[in-house]
């Protein structure tokens, strides 16, 4: 109850941003989408006058958030709205599902992505401010209809990244605003329904828009089976978000986000399987299908952002945020079937509630210097509250009826500090350094700190030709999801008894990066890139789900490496637009150095003195795709490809290879009953390839995981 007055905010926030698109629909607008200016036509000119300062002004603040975000000396992949647009569904196409298109990030079970080899580590940006992350189950938190764009940054960062550095994926939202709405419906296989909706207007010093959406299907989570439809997976998620701007004055404009996820899921069942015929004698019943199991899991995920832009003078931009959010998991268990099969039925409820600021700013001193500085604190308060049923044990052997034991702890004023200093220099024409120094600072299950330098050039050979190098020193918190067991000796004489009581504490990720790449532009419709990536690590941080719930649980191995290269080209001209991403990565480790006790003895015997793959490890990652409009008809497809993930004792063996073909088209139309409509079909998986991401083996691996099967979707929407 200590802060249920904000969480009902927040619940307040999302229940209007969800339930709003009830009552409106989306306007005509008189202004071009891409450009923001006028089309041609009569307007009075008095709207123009009125209009143009709203678009300098917009436009002036996109750039300072750009000065703010500076990728010198990384890699960085753009996705605008026209890419997302493009896609065989368009806006309809999940956050992750446009981030697989993205060079180097490998596709895995729960939603989950894993970029240039690490596991996670994906921090999130809206508008250059930093989303705080919580508790992560496989829902998708976020709506991509929201983003104008969406940047994925990877490689050795300036100083001004830090906490996750794997992926940096920075969400542009709009600026230039319009008086409209827009409502539109996406169905068709596996029950899929997704109603959306969309608003926006502009009145004087104050822009806003919103958006929400429903989703419900019967394939929330994996398949375990091959089979077309799963048997008990059925999801229904809400999301909403929405954004506030004021304009002060006319270098200061005050802006408010707020967004909210909630995604109710069934468990899918793995039919045939046996029960543990001394778990099944102990409650007395004489047998269990496993296709009638009732497994559920809830995810909450609420946030709000405040923030102050400004600019003093013509050299001086700076931004200060302000941030809350919470977020839950809760797995509830089949209570008799999880007993039956795993001797342990865990109600588990974890939740996260944080709050922090941020500030950012720039110098640009003379013409060849910017100075860059700021600072991040979040203080989190954290909680894991598990009841388990399970049997008691003597010598091994179940000695009688099932009991509860109830392990619930918490860890409150968790907090991080993160400090940096950077410059942006201009040596030459042709050559830009940047160089700086972070601190960062954690004190949570464990208080550690790090001073990490900087260091990356960018050199414009030729007009066509561009290399850049970097090294960064990094430092990586272990992640929320570290709401460890009070005492492992609770369940000690029963059925989820550990194979070890050795439970080290999970430490921060130290590692060197270096990172060296080269774009050639053949043609300003024709370009290439390479880079390649060496990472050393101590303690790299991975992540396994070791118990019933669908939650991932830390860990370190004691050393790290990942190292590979990543090959990408686009082609854009008139109609027609084509892209290619193929990469290579290895990514090994050795040595389980904290939280022991998820992992067997011979298993960590093994790791001990062997360099493993990690589990998530994925040799070769591959997307292409390509989209032509022909008379009217906006054509697509795309694909993705993976040489399979890690399985098997110590993950030692490899998943199969696999891909899949999607296929779209979008149309916008006249119709007499309703007027102007945008139509689009999607076919998923076309060839209705059976893949499976997962067999259930592996390193901190539960169930078998199978690709989705053939999908046929259908969507409208329609502007007002």
């Amino acid at each position: 109850m200590r802060y249920a007055y904000l969480r009902a905010v927040l619940a307040a926030i999302s229940g209007v941003l969800v339930l709003c698109p009830i009552v409106t629909a989306y306007a005509d607008t008189t202004q071009d989408n891409v450009t923001g200016t006028l089309n041609a036509g009569t307007v009075a000119a008095q709207n123009e006058i009125e209009l143009v300062p709203i678009d300098v002004t917009a436009e002036r603040f996109s750039k300072i958030r750009n000065s703010l975000s500076p990728d010198t000396g990384g890699s960085v992949y753009h996705f605008n709205k026209s890419d997302i647009n493009t896609m065989p569904e368009g806006d309809n196409t999940s956050f992750n599902q446009v981030l697989l298109r993205a060079p180097g990030v490998a596709n895995d079970s729960f939603g989950q992505l894993h970029v240039r080899g690490d596991h996670g580590n994906l921090q999130y940006r809206i508008n250059g401010v930093i989303l705080p992350e919580g508790i992560t189950g496989f829902g998708q938190a976020l709506d991509t209809r929201f983003a104008e764009r969406i940047d994925l940054l990877t490689g050795a960062l300036p100083a001004q990244f830090g906490y996750r550095t794997a992926g940096v994926i920075d969400i542009e939202t709009k600026t230039n605003f319009e008086k409209g709405r827009r409502v539109g419906v996406y169905a068709g296989s596996h029950g899929t329904f997704n109603p959306s909706f969309e608003l926006e207007s502009s009145s004087g010093d104050l822009n806003y828009f919103a958006t929400g959406s429903y989703l419900s299907n019967d394939l929330g989570i994996e398949n375990p089976t091959s089979s077309h439809n799963a048997i008990h997976d059925r999801t229904q998620q809400y999301k909403g978000f929405g954004y506030l701007s004021y304009l002060l004055n006319p270098t200061t404009q005050l802006v408010a986000m707020f967004g909210a996820y909630e995604g109710k899921f069934h468990i899918p069942n793995n039919p045939g399987q046996a029960p543990v015929p001394d778990y099944l004698a102990a409650t007395g019943l004489t047998g269990f299908d496993s296709s009638s199991l009732n497994e559920r899991q809830h995810e909450t995920n609420q946030y709000g952002i405040l923030a102050l832009q400004s600019s003093i003078g013509t050299d001086v931009d700076y931004q200060v945020s302000a941030f809350t959010r919470y977020t839950n998991v809760h797995f509830v268990p089949d209570p008799l079937g999880d007993l039956v099969f795993n001797g342990v039925a865990s109600n588990v409820l974890r939740s996260s509630f944080s709050n922090g600021l941020q500030a950012d700013g720039s110098y640009r001193w003379g013409d060849r210097h910017t100075l860059r500085a700021g600072l991040f604190v979040s203080v989190e308060n954290v909680r894991s509250d598990n009841t388990s049923t399970v049997f008691p044990t003597t010598g091994g052997v179940v000695s009688g009826s099932a009991v509860s034991i109830t392990d619930n702890s918490e860890k409150n004023g968790n907090t991080l500090l993160g400090l940096y200093l950077q410059d942006e220099w201009k040596a030459t024409d042709k050559l830009t350094l940047n160089y700086g120094l972070r601190a960062d600072q954690m004190d949570a299950f464990v208080k550690a700190s790090q001073l990490s330098p900087r260091l990356g050039m960018v050199y414009k050979l030729t007009p066509q030709t561009t290399w850049h190098m970097a090294y960064a020193r990094y430092f990586t918190p272990p992640p929320t999801e570290l709401v460890s067991n009070q005492t492992l000796g609770l369940f000690a004489n029963s059925t989820n008894a550990p194979s070890t009581n050795q439970n080290d504490g999970v430490r921060p990720e130290r590692s060197h990066y270096f990172d060296f790449g080269i774009d050639q532009q053949f043609s300003p419709s024709f370009s290439v890139g390479v880079d390649a990536f060496y990472k050393q690590i101590r303690d790299l941080i991975d992540e396994g789900q070791f118990g019933q719930a669908l939650i991932f649980t830390p860990f370190n191995y004691a050393q790290g490496r990942i190292y590979g290269v990543e090959l990408t080209a686009s082609y854009k001209h008139d109609n027609l637009s084509i892209y290619a991403n193929i990469a290579r990565t290895t990514s090994l480790a050795k040595d389980v150095s904290s939280a022991q006790f998820n992992f067997a003895q011979d298993e960590r015997d093994y790791i001990a003195s062997h360099w493993v793959h990690t589990d998530h490890d994925q040799k070769y990652t591959a997307s292409a795709g390509v989209s032509y409009l022909w008379r009217g008809n906006q054509l697509s497809t795309d694909a993705i490809f993976g040489s399979g993930q890690r399985r098997g004792f110590a993950n030692t063996d490899h998943m199969p290879a696999y891909a899949q073909v999607n296929l779209g088209v979008s149309r916008k139309f006249d119709t007499m009953a309703l007027g102007k409509l945008e139509g689009r079909l999607a076919v998923i998986n076309v060839f209705d390839k059976v893949y499976e991401l997962r067999d259930g083996s592996g390193i901190g691996v539960g169930a078998p995981q199978f690709g989705p099967r053939r999908g046929l979707y259908v969507g409208v929407s329609k502007s007002f």
